[in-house]
């Protein structure tokens, strides 16, 4: 018998496909023929080991897909910033926490059971960091004892407020050009009060644009962001919301809608559209303009004679491009924010629109 053949025959053996006297044949032989006892044998663990590390890329992706689904970096904001609402975070996350932890761990083991066959020392290592991940977190149950990151003190001469929002996760950020011209300084501020400090880094006047670029040290990657940039014209009446900080006197932002009201803002101004029933302050210059699926179509600008403006989202592109923009940036087209509700769109939002303190001389 051919080592094919043999095979061909164990195989039919360890899956059950052999009828009652082939099998007491095939033992009988086994019994008698130490060789193809051995043969049976390490088939049988090489198959095992197979099935084994099947089921270890099926945790991964288990794991991967269950991570997408959470949202790490609120999470990790409400426990370094909001120890209150650990309980509320519990209740409203735990089943996830628990499925990805007992996943994660039973990943870890079944990878240790193979790393004598599979595992290159560059993986090694990987896993190495992740059990210290994980003492981290046994450590510090619950995120008791988690360091808070220092907070920033802005200086006295404040000069006025205006709104911003993302355009990358390592502190991109975009408003109005009429926001922060002759500033001394600028700081931003998030949705849980954290400041930080920001420089200009560039500006259109012609559009009214101005790029932002948080600098301090403790700023963390503000991880993917939830909505898209639309390169194209939006239509008359189309249905467009914002969030910005409006209330000078709060820490908290606020949300309107309207809709596009005309495709050009005063005397036929090609930059802006014009909107209606969208109550805006002087405190929405700069923040985020979005339509209903979740992509930015504008910024906000100004309020004349009870219209609101916003710049085109398409002057946004062209204020990326600008030479005085060391790191070029690229704006997505992909949002995660197009099969939500409008709370939930919210909700997504509020962790990467800014409120923008300017301070003078």
């Amino acid at each position: 018998m051919s080592d094919i053949e043999l095979l061909t025959v164990i195989e039919r053996y360890l899956n059950g496909e052999m009828t009652a006297e082939e099998r007491a044949r095939f033992e009988m032989l086994r019994h008698d023929n130490a060789a193809v006892d051995n043969s049976v044998k390490e088939h049988k663990q090489f198959t095992e080991r197979i099935k084994q590390y099947g089921e270890r890329l099926a945790f991964e992706n288990m794991l991967n897909n269950i991570h997408d689904e959470i949202d790490v970096q609120a999470l990790k904001d409400e426990f370094v910033h909001h120890p209150s609402a650990i309980v509320r975070l519990w209740r409203n996350h735990h089943s996830k926490i628990s499925v990805a932890a007992s996943i994660t761990i039973f990943a870890v083991l079944g990878t240790l059971f193979l790393s004598g066959y599979m595992r290159s020392l560059k993986q090694e290592q990987a896993y190495i960091n992740l059990s210290k991940d994980i003492a981290q977190i046994k450590k510090h149950p619950g995120g008791q004892g988690v360091p808070t990151k220092p907070q920033n003190i802005p200086p006295a001469n404040f000069g006025g407020i205006g709104s911003g929002f993302a355009l990358s996760s390592d502190g991109y950020i975009a408003t109005n050009f009429h926001v922060v011209q002759g500033a001394d300084s600028v700081y931003v501020q998030n949705a849980n009060g954290d400041f930080y400090h920001a420089k200009i880094v560039s500006t259109d006047p012609e559009s009214d644009i101005a790029i932002l670029k948080i600098t301090d040290a403790s700023f963390k990657s503000l991880g993917t962001l939830p909505y898209g940039f639309k390169r194209g014209k939006s239509d008359l009446g189309e249905d467009v919301f914002t969030l910005g900080y409006s209330k000078a006197d709060a820490d908290e932002p606020v949300y309107n809608k309207g809709y596009l009201s005309a495709s050009n803002g005063i005397k036929g101004d090609t930059v802006k559209y014009q909107l209606a029933a969208l109550d805006v302050s002087f405190g929405n210059s700069g923040g985020p303009l979005l339509d209903n699926r979740g992509n930015i179509v504008g910024i906000i600008s100004n309020k004349f004679e009870g219209a609101s403006y916003a710049i085109k989202s398409k002057y946004l592109f062209k204020a990326i491009q600008s030479d005085s923009l060391s790191d070029k940036l690229s704006l997505s087209s992909k949002n995660k924010m197009a099969n939500l509700s409008r709370t939930q769109q919210v909700d997504k939002l509020q962790n990467y629109v800014f409120m923008v303190k300017v301070y003078n001389r």
